[in-house]
């Protein structure tokens, strides 16, 4: 019943309709106020005045005070306007009013204001579920397979099989991949992390799996590694993905690189923590010791979303002979903890030369040419302030030696609608790289 409850959908089904409905029908009653032509007028200039306010603080919160470090999409300022439009429409209608209509203007405040909330989230999939946005964890402990170490790469024989030519799905293979929790430990870095998630596909859960492609994933910050997963649907794309393919499809590793919610180690070795060691030898040693993944970094890909994108950039820039493939989704144009003054001071000793090479175009110019190197760069069509960062960067791993590929999430802003439709879109391309 309680995980029933947790798994409740808050995007879509009846939970926003019912809202919205119950919604309306207060907005019915109290407009009804008698008499009406005396009350309504005063109500609808609450909601108007409340419109205002609302579409006024988005714009603060927005593009002037940044407090979010996106652009709000037009949606989400719709909604957050009508929200406060029906507590101004409500709180108008409590003047000179009797007990059980301030009782019923009292509760419909809170219930626009929530409305208002719930198509907000609808618009950016923040929270797809009531476990999600009460921040309870629904994803359990893996239980990993006895693997051998994976070997070191062999030469590329000169008519390579495909593992879409020589694998064949026993019978007895799930229908879908398993998700859970791991402790990836920071043996070399020391760096505090928190738990990582693994999602392993069909092919990966039978004896005698095959060897499969790596993808390590990384979310944005603030979050969580199972911010992928809940927000993102990665599994489902996942699975959907391999349920064509014979249940192939890459192992999914997602690593915390942040250490708390609110912390950014910006993917770098500093004062903050060894955050690039642990993310490119603890978690490829502990990988490749418990996971049948291949060997060559052809077969490998990092990727990210948001302050993950950026790292997914620079860490495939820097880290070449680890990983052949990158997918940024709304990356960044350098990393950053606040000001530029703070981030300098905090991760790179004060010294601004330092941080300006840790910039992805700094480290593709200085790492150039890179040789069978994959990039794929996606965004969302709203995202205006990523989108530049996203063309720019893209444009210097393709001045770099790169083949890059650019995707653009139609009708989204920075958000995990323009994430789930950049999974969707690059495994296919990444798929195809590894002969899935």
């Amino acid at each position: 019943m309680f995980d029933t409850l947790l798994g409740l959908r808050l995007l879509t089904g009846p939970f926003p309709i019912i809202v919205y409905a119950v919604s309306l029908i207060s907005l019915v009653v109290l407009g009804s106020r008698r008499p009406v032509r005396r009350w309504l007028p005063i109500q609808m200039l609450g909601a108007l005045l409340g419109v205002g306010i609302g579409y006024l603080l988005a714009w603060l919160v927005s593009d002037v005070w940044n407090s979010f470090g996106v652009s709000l999409t037009p949606t989400t300022r719709l909604w957050f306007g009508l929200g406060v439009g029906g507590v101004g429409f409500a709180l108008a209608g409590l003047w000179r009013a009797r007990a059980r209509r301030v009782v019923l203007g009292a509760a419909s405040v809170v219930l626009f204001a929530f409305a208002g909330a719930v198509g907000v989230n609808v618009d950016i999939a923040e929270f797809p579920t009531l476990g999600s946005a009460l921040g309870v964890g629904t994803i359990s402990r893996l239980s990993l397979p006895r693997v051998t170490p994976t070997p070191a790469p062999s030469p590329t024989p000169t008519t390579p099989q495909t593992l879409a030519q020589t694998w064949t799905a026993p019978a007895t293979m799930p229908k879908v991949g398993t998700v859970g929790t791991v402790t990836i430990p920071a043996t070399v870095s020391g760096f505090t992390a928190r738990a990582a998630v693994v999602y392993l596909p069909p092919a990966a859960l039978v004896k005698n799996a095959p060897r499969l492609p790596v993808l390590e994933m990384l979310s944005g910050q603030p979050g969580a590694p199972s911010n992928l997963i809940t927000s993102g649907n990665l599994a489902a794309i996942m699975d959907a993905y391999a349920n064509q393919h014979a249940g192939l499809a890459p192992i999914v590793v997602i690593p915390d690189q942040l250490g708390a919610p609110g912390l950014n180690p910006m993917c770098v070795d500093s004062a903050l923590g060894k955050s690039a060691t642990y993310l490119t030898v603890d978690v490829p040693n502990w990988i490749n010791k418990n996971l049948r993944v291949l060997a060559d970094r052809r077969d490998w890909a990092i990727g990210g979303f948001s302050q993950g994108g950026t790292c997914s950039i620079q860490l495939g820039a820097r880290y070449r002979g680890l990983y052949g493939n990158i997918l940024d989704i709304a990356g960044e144009l350098a990393p950053h903890r606040g000001s530029i003054p703070a981030t300098v001071a905090s991760a790179f000793g004060g010294s601004a030369a330092a941080y300006a090479a840790a910039a992805p175009v700094a480290l593709l110019a200085s790492g150039a040419p890179y040789a069978d190197t994959f990039a794929i760069f996606a965004v969302g069509q709203n995202d205006a302030r990523f989108g530049a960062a996203s063309a720019t960067v893209a444009a210097a791993a393709r001045a770099a030696g790169m083949k890059v590929t650019e995707i653009v999430s139609p009708g989204t802003a920075h958000d995990w609608k323009t994430v789930q439709f950049a999974i969707r879109q690059a495994i296919p391309l990444l798929g195809d790289r590894w002969g899935l």
